[in-house]
């Protein structure tokens, strides 16, 4: 029988792999990409033919993990840092250069405790101190950080309901944001929106005890309208202002819900509640203000990481033995087993908790924003397939306004034909992400957010 090296070798030797190798470049190493049978062709105004390309083609399949795909987890890093970028530098996509002026704030909204959980805290110096669970000192590798001290009193319950309805506390939050700004600028809340408007981006990260916790960049705009982000911001609103409103309204807000046996429980945000003033410039200084594009790096990165292979599935729950064969910790299971037995009970249908086993319980897009906050990923993915039909346009020597493109794709599979393809469409993936790295390093880009 033949070893993987030799069926590497193989392939490497085939008459086709140049071809197959450039196919694979070309969309940047994807690990499962989409195979699609068909054609497009160029055509006049008169129906002419002008080009017509035939053929097997591959193209990403988009998956924002990079545990799943680094490939695509990299194109969709670099896509979020430059909306959020844009929300915070101004400047580009349609967001003015004064929006940096604008009062903004970087805020970190926590889940509450469910029980003691394992941990291993870092003192300011850099000295780690004994796990305030359980009192041993636990490696920075230690599968326990983050699990329950004790299993049979921890709240699984409470802990997958909390993150079943995150997603509506931050929508209660924002509500609870405007009214706190309003009453701190004297105005009736229905007056707010005639006065300034707010704008955000956040995205969500798993915590290594398996509950998200948000990021959010809060930002006040002048008066709601068209030209909000174009608008002079109040001067009452300042971001020391916007700050204390934040943790006024997280401690105001909350969700009333019942578990299982129907006793009540409710629902809020953790103690912790952090927010820092945002500056435009390349590092973080003694104050705690972070820069922008710093701060849209780090978006990208917890846009992109998810929960970490380790932690809970990459794929959704089909199953009891989808669980039972899950290589994850005894609480990451705790939980993902809890979220699919509620999920079978008829109070909590309508949570529909089985299909987000798979994610602990959480609900919720990763990264969100209000609608005037900056551009969105799909007009950051129009520019791009418009960038590269101009090239093809101006490779080809053709008017762009004189053709019409004509497309007839069919799906014809998924992914690489066997393990050796996989193992060298990782290579290329290595290799584009490497080039990448080089190029931004050269050109003072967001290395930052890895090769994106």
């Amino acid at each position: 029988m033949l070893t993987l090296e030799d069926r590497i070798s193989a392939r490497v030797k085939a008459v086709d792999f140049r071809a197959w190798r450039d196919r694979v470049t070309a969309i940047g190493g994807c690990a499962a990409p989409i195979r699609l049978s068909g054609a497009f062709q160029l055509q006049d105004l008169n129906g002419g033919v002008i080009e017509h390309i035939g053929g097997d083609v591959m193209v990403p399949c988009g998956n924002r993990r990079e545990s799943v795909c680094p490939a695509c987890s990299d194109r969709y890093a670099a896509d979020a840092y430059h909306l959020m970028h844009a929300g915070l530098a101004g400047g580009s996509k349609g967001v003015p250069a004064d929006v940096s002026e604008k009062p903004r704030v970087f805020a970190t909204l926590t889940a509450p405790s469910f029980g003691p959980v394992h941990n291993r805290p870092i003192t300011t110096t850099g000295k780690v101190r004994p796990c305030t669970g359980c009192g041993e000192w636990h490696h920075g590798d230690d599968p326990r950080i983050g699990g329950a001290v004790d299993a049979g009193t921890y709240d699984y319950t409470g802990a997958v309901l909390w993150q079943a309805h995150a997603g509506k506390l931050w929508h209660r939050f924002t509500i609870a944001l405007r009214r706190k700004l309003a009453g701190a600028a004297g105005l009736k809340v229905s007056e707010f929106k005639h006065h300034a408007r707010l704008s955000y981006a956040k995205v969500a990260e798993y915590q290594r005890r398996g509950l998200v916790h948000f990021h959010a960049v809060v930002r006040v705009d002048g008066p709601d309208g068209p030209d909000g982000p174009h608008d002079p911001t109040p001067a009452w609103a300042t971001a020391e202002v916007l700050g204390d409103c934040i943790k006024a309204a997280a401690r105001s807000v909350g969700i009333d819900t019942t578990r299982p046996d129907g006793s009540a429980l409710r629902l809020v945000w953790g103690e912790q509640v952090d927010t820092k003033g945002i500056r435009g410039s390349q590092v973080e200084d003694d104050s705690g203000e972070i820069s922008e594009a710093r701060l849209a790096g780090y978006v990208a990165k917890y846009a992109t990481k998810g929960t970490g292979a380790r932690d809970t599935a990459d794929r959704p729950i089909r199953s009891q033995l989808d669980i039972d064969v899950l290589h994850i910790s005894e609480h990451h299971r705790r939980m993902v087993q809890t979220a699919w037995d509620l999920g079978g009970l008829a109070d909590f249908e309508e949570l529909n908790l089985r299909k987000w086993a798979h994610m602990l319980g959480f609900r919720g897009h990763f990264l969100t924003k209000s609608k005037h906050y900056s551009t969105t990923f799909r007009a950051i993915r129009e520019e791009r397939r418009t960038f590269r039909t101009l090239e093809m346009f101006e490779r080809l020597q053709l008017d762009p306004a004189a053709v019409v493109v004509v497309n007839d794709w069919q799906y014809a599979g998924s992914g690489y034909d066997n393990d050796a393809e996989r193992e060298l469409a990782a290579g290329i993936a290595e290799r584009v992400r490497a080039q990448r790295l080089r190029k931004y390093a050269q050109e003072g880009g967001p290395h930052h957010v890895r090769a994106a």
